[in-house]
């Protein structure tokens, strides 16, 4: 079914691409000033160009262009691709309004319901499968939009959205090889390869930013495959299994929406109270705290692929896992038991006692 000598091509042509096209690509959004300036939101502290979802686009697409896949669904995705990233690009230039930049995504999620790529159904635990009917399309718009932003506000430190996305599309690629689900193993590796391409320049410090032309493309990527090879199975945990692959995003953006109510700020307007902002703020480096935010995505990457394969008799075990993350994450975030750490500041007290017993043993 699967041919994973063109998958290898394929994710090297769209490595390589995005790797070389980024040069290019940073040297027109300097030259039309699509740059992102310094603020006291902002962590970086230099002039930046952005527009680099051109480049992470363009590696996608040429990788498409060798595997040349067919499916109904697939001149639908791409229109919608090109919607957003137009809208993204635009903003990266002249920073349109909040209400602008939902059109676009609007559009693009209504080429996909016009097409009926849609989440007609999923499964809750212990309820059974749940027919959507007339909320199908609402669901749907909903969840592309809301992914579309939840990577685009991640989007705060060099490298983040890009790793993190990643990570997020290995572990649908893997889950789709398992399944046998060609179109979207195909469209995760080409997202993939030209993600990794894009962040040799991305990582800290960043030469080049993805801006909204690629956080709002890969958003809408991964909302479209997620729904191609998550929602789509009807297995026994297919409405969690999504989650917990983009926990990391969904979450941030929960926990934003949480506390911009609870002040009440507005909800669109943006702050540095991110869990990236928080843990610069702990005392972790820029790097180490991007590297924090990896390994968490590939913890959740990992549960998900288990909740999908694992035993009936062993899912509590990783329900309690799940459970356990996502409380040391809204821990970090600190929005829960009133901003206090208990098992972080636990596990810091552990790792100090065991440094003072090593150096009492070597001094001894």
């Amino acid at each position: 079914m699967f041919n994973y000598v063109d998958l290898s091509i394929a994710f090297f042509i769209a490595l390589v691409a995005s790797l070389l096209l980024t040069i290019p690509v940073k040297k027109l959004a300097v030259k039309i000033g699509a740059v992102d300036f310094p603020q006291k939101r902002k962590i970086h502290k230099v002039v930046t160009p952005r527009l680099g979802g051109l480049a992470i686009f363009a590696g996608f697409v040429l990788a498409l262009i060798y595997i040349h896949p067919r499916h109904e669904y697939l001149p639908a995705i791409l229109l919608g691709g090109i919607i957003i990233l137009i809208t993204g690009a635009i903003d990266d230039k002249y920073t349109i309004t909040p209400i602008a930049k939902l059109t676009g995504q609007l559009i693009a999620a209504s080429f996909l319901v016009n097409a009926g790529l849609i989440i007609e159904r999923f499964t809750v635990p212990f309820i059974g499968t749940i027919e959507l009917g007339f909320f199908s399309v609402l669901i749907t718009v909903l969840w592309v939009v809301g992914i579309t932003n939840a990577i685009n506000l991640i989007d705060g430190l060099d490298g983040l959205a890009t790793g993190v996305s990643s990570i997020a599309l290995i572990s649908i690629f893997i889950m789709s090889l398992m399944d046998g689900q060609v179109l979207v193993a195909y469209l995760s590796i080409a997202l993939i390869g030209a993600n990794i391409g894009f962040l040799f320049h991305n990582f800290y410090p960043a030469k080049i930013y993805m801006g909204d032309s690629g956080s709002n493309f890969l958003g809408y990527m991964i909302s479209v495959v997620s729904i191609l090879g998550l929602f789509k199975e009807i297995a026994f945990f297919s409405f969690i299994i999504p989650v917990i692959v983009l926990a990391v995003p969904i979450f941030d953006t929960l926990f934003a929406i949480y506390r911009r109510a609870k002040n009440k700020e507005k909800i669109m307007q943006p702050d540095n109270k991110h869990i990236h902002y928080r843990l610069i703020e702990a005392g972790f480096s820029h790097r180490q705290t991007v590297l924090i935010i990896y390994a968490f995505s590939v913890l959740f990457g990992g549960l998900a692929i288990l909740f999908n394969y694992v035993q009936e008799t062993t899912l509590i075990v990783v329900v309690i896992l799940v459970y356990l993350v996502l409380h040391i994450f809204a821990e970090l975030a600190g929005i829960v038991l009133g901003g206090k750490r208990p098992i972080i500041d636990g596990f810091l007290k552990l790792i100090r006692r065991k440094k003072r017993c090593n150096g009492s043993e070597e001094s001894g």
